[in-house]
């Protein structure tokens, strides 16, 4: 199936993966730590590297098996050596 998509060899299983709802959060996979926490900023650690996100009113919705949501306006994510 990824190779149909053409996205095989971009695809690193050992990454954070995520995906951003404006205006309402976000959903994070293959997360291994939550190395920052507050209300405008969060940040993941992953197998190789993490990710930061930045916000207003960010909050935890669920952690567990790797898998994260954060509720709240995200503005901004960036990928990070964590």
């Amino acid at each position: 199936m990824l190779k149909q998509l053409g996205a095989e060899e971009d695809v690193c299983t050992s990454r954070v993966q995520y995906a951003v709802i404006d205006g309402r959060g976000g959903y994070f996979q293959n997360v291994k730590e939550i190395r920052e926490f507050s209300d405008t900023a969060v940040v993941f650690r992953g197998g190789k590297g993490g990710v930061r996100v930045e916000g207003e009113h960010l909050a935890l919705g669920k952690y567990f098996g790797g898998d994260a949501t954060v509720l709240g306006d995200i503005s901004r994510v960036e990928r990070c050596e964590c």
